[in-house]
């Protein structure tokens, strides 16, 4: 019989979703597959300590901190306590936001040279910034919203009639690089604007302002590598007691939100909705899995919203729903996933990390 494989699930973060993160590990440590695989919780507490811990909970300093072993011979981690050494077969990040999913843990796991699921450095990076990834998506011919950005030193040159002028009302004030719609205001009015450029520049140095789409809220969940697959998509109906999707309405509020999973839509739009969210996947280098978000107005329009690399797996999250009305358990996406991150690390050996020149040194 084969040997287990030690996964370490690794989740917290110095995150404004850091509590996301903490129960979508959850999740995925109950359902892995126990009889492939060996579960151990690796938690990243709100100031940036790792730690071994029993179990995933919110109680992260509570275990025991860990020191990193950066060498690509053989990487791993080191008990403060006692200096026992020991090392994982592969890493699951369950990090979402700030140093969780905008490549930075991705460009650390890459250095330990350990297999990770997920995408990688690069198209985390692409994809966590709301600018740069509407852009790549515009110049790759992808339909994205008419938007506006600005920096923080640009903070007392924006003024609301410019931008009422040129997106029309209302309209979506964002910090460029979070998610779980945190430093994010719907603009009706002048008075609303103040306070959102504030709520926005208080979590990010960049700024996007978007058209507001009047629509349905449409998720679509990608998984896989040449080729990547697409789920039938999903649709999240909103309570009329919010304006948009917000965190309250994610995570807290159970009555916010109706899950419709398949979403009722006609067959040619369900296909062209899968069709732009791989290719929105693949234009900004995701990996493995992400969950596309995206507007369908009442024309029948499409614009893509934002790619989530690194999707929720609570209780109530879009992305393992979508599989499983696919047919997909939830223990056998978990395995899908750290077999597709093996897969595609054993493919990534053959790149040459040395070049044999003349140059003396």
């Amino acid at each position: 019989m084969s040997k287990k494989k030690k996964v370490a699930i690794l989740y917290g973060g110095r995150s404004v979703e850091h509590a996301v993160s903490v129960n979508s590990a959850r999740n995925i440590h109950e359902f892995i597959d126990k009889n492939l695989f060996e579960p151990i919780p690796l938690g990243i507490s709100k100031s940036g300590q790792w730690f071994l811990t029993t179990s995933v909970n919110k109680d992260i300093e509570q275990g025991k901190a860990l020191g990193l072993i950066l060498d690509a011979v053989s990487p791993g981690f080191v008990l403060l306590s006692s200096g026992d050494r020991f090392k994982f077969d592969m890493i699951f990040p369950v990090l979402h936001g700030t140093d969780g999913e905008d490549g930075s843990i991705q460009g650390l796991i890459k250095a330990m040279d350990i297999p990770m699921v997920g995408t990688g450095v690069l198209g985390s990076a692409l994809a966590m910034n709301k600018i740069v990834a509407k852009r790549l998506m515009r110049q790759a011919g992808l339909p994205v919203t008419d938007f506006l950005t600005f920096k923080y030193h640009e903070k007392d040159k924006i003024t609301f009639t410019g931008i009422s002028k040129k997106l029309g009302l209302p309209f979506m004030v964002k910090a460029a690089s979070l998610g779980s719609s945190v430093g994010i205001t719907k603009v009706k009015t002048k008075a609303d604007f103040k306070k959102a450029i504030e709520d926005a520049f208080r979590y990010d140095d960049e700024m996007l302002v978007e058209e507001f789409v009047a629509g349905r809220e449409i998720e679509c969940a990608i998984l896989g590598n040449s080729p990547a697959e697409a789920s039938y998509p999903g649709e999240i109906q909103i309570s009329k007691n919010y304006e948009f999707y917000t965190f309250d309405a994610k995570y807290v509020d159970p009555q916010a939100v109706q899950i419709h999973v398949p979403a009722k839509l006609s067959k040619p739009i369900a296909e062209k909705i899968r069709n732009v969210s791989i290719k929105a996947y693949e234009a900004l280098h995701c990996q493995d899995f992400s969950r596309i978000d995206l507007f369908l107005d009442k024309k029948g329009k499409i614009y893509i919203n934002e790619i989530n690399t690194i999707p929720g797996f609570t209780n109530s999250s879009m992305y393992p729903m979508m599989w499983k009305e696919r047919g997909m358990s939830f223990s056998e996406l978990i395995t899908r996933l750290l077999n597709l991150a093996q897969e595609r690390y054993n493919r990534g050996k053959r790149i040459e990390r040395d070049f044999q020149s003349s140059l003396k040194f």
